[in-house]
């Protein structure tokens, strides 16, 4: 059995518990970013990764649905490219997608592991990434080696201190730059994340003082029960309460600021998704127009002027990003 038959088996389980009273019904505003899956090969395998990317997967965006992804980007007016993966790098025209989004005038983030930026044949990255203006948002799960190693893999940690020192030779970090450095923090395991702006202090003190390192803010993300930890939660026998906490840790008042508003989540097919974690559910974006099996697609946004108000799917796994602080690809929603 796969590892999202497993996660949806479970969720199933806890339908009994979670859903006295159902997620509640949210819609889009305006469009404002494309987060695009390019691919879910990745120099690294890490446990918390709802994408189970690794070494072995060979999913990558095609042509035709990058020649659509272009189409769309002179199209519609959105202002940010969010590129994701998998490492997004290692998608042989990803250099091509970043400069064709910044000649348009996009905002453009880069996904990046950091460690991708030592592998052989990407050691001018780091210069392409500047010399572009892309900002980086970066993943660093704790300022401690025992801790990211254990969470990534041995020498995880040594490897993002050389990209982290590589990206603040380029200026990124520096105050007054305009090249923009973010870390992301997930929890080790099945808990909230802490106070973001406290554990950014925090970062900022130990890896400015250890290693000489600057960034300019940290994202902290909650773990979402899918994919790989989603089953790893399965296989420990603490799924039932991890979606509990997340349950009881909804805070109403995160609803307005959800990503899935204002963000369409694009797989390496060119289809479209609220979010990247209904991508990986495959629980495809609501569009009234299309009838039949149809799923909606990048060809249907050149077909389409608006999406206002359009309902956005959810099932149990969106407390994750309600919970707490709240939770989204660009940190937390609240104080």
């Amino acid at each position: 059995m796969d590892t999202t038959s497993r996660v949806a088996i479970a969720m199933h389980a806890t339908l009994p518990l979670l859903n006295a009273l159902a997620f509640p019904p949210i819609s889009r505003g305006s469009l404002e970013a494309l987060q695009v899956n390019l691919t879910y090969r990745c120099n690294q395998r890490c446990l918390h990764c709802h994408v189970n990317a690794g070494p072995t997967r060979t999913e990558a965006m095609t042509d035709e649905s990058l020649s659509l992804l272009h189409e769309v980007i002179d199209a519609h007016p959105v202002h940010t490219l969010d590129l994701t993966g998998g490492a997004p790098e290692m998608h042989p025209r990803f250099r091509e997608i970043v400069i064709h989004a910044r000649r348009e005038g996009l905002r453009v983030i880069d996904r990046c592991n950091l460690t991708i930026l030592s592998e052989p044949g990407y050691e001018d990255l780091a210069e392409f990434l500047a010399d572009q203006g892309v900002e980086i948002t970066a993943s660093l799960p704790c300022y401690s080696r025992e801790n990211v190693d254990k969470q990534r893999g041995d020498g995880v940690f040594e490897a993002s201190i050389a990209g982290l020192r590589k990206l603040n030779r380029l200026g990124y970090g520096a105050e007054g730059s305009d090249r923009i450095l973010n870390l992301v923090y997930n929890p080790q395991g099945p808990s909230l994340p802490p106070p973001q702006n406290q554990l950014e202090a925090d970062y900022k003190s130990h890896l400015g003082q250890d290693f000489d390192i600057r960034f300019n803010h940290l994202l902290t993300i909650t773990n979402q029960p899918i994919a790989r930890f989603g089953s790893t939660l399965i296989s420990k026998g603490q799924f039932g309460d991890y979606m509990q906490l997340l349950r009881d840790s909804y805070r109403p008042a995160n609803l307005g600021a959800l990503m899935c508003r204002s963000l369409i989540s694009v797989d390496w097919q060119g289809y479209l998704y609220d979010c990247d974690f209904n991508q990986m559910l495959d629980l495809p974006m609501a569009m009234p127009k299309l009838i039949g099996r149809d799923r909606p697609h990048l060809r249907n946004l050149l077909q389409t002027t608006s999406l206002n108000g359009n309902a956005i799917v959810t099932r149990d796994h969106c407390y994750a990003c309600t919970a707490g602080q709240g939770s989204s690809c660009g940190g937390s929603l609240s104080d």
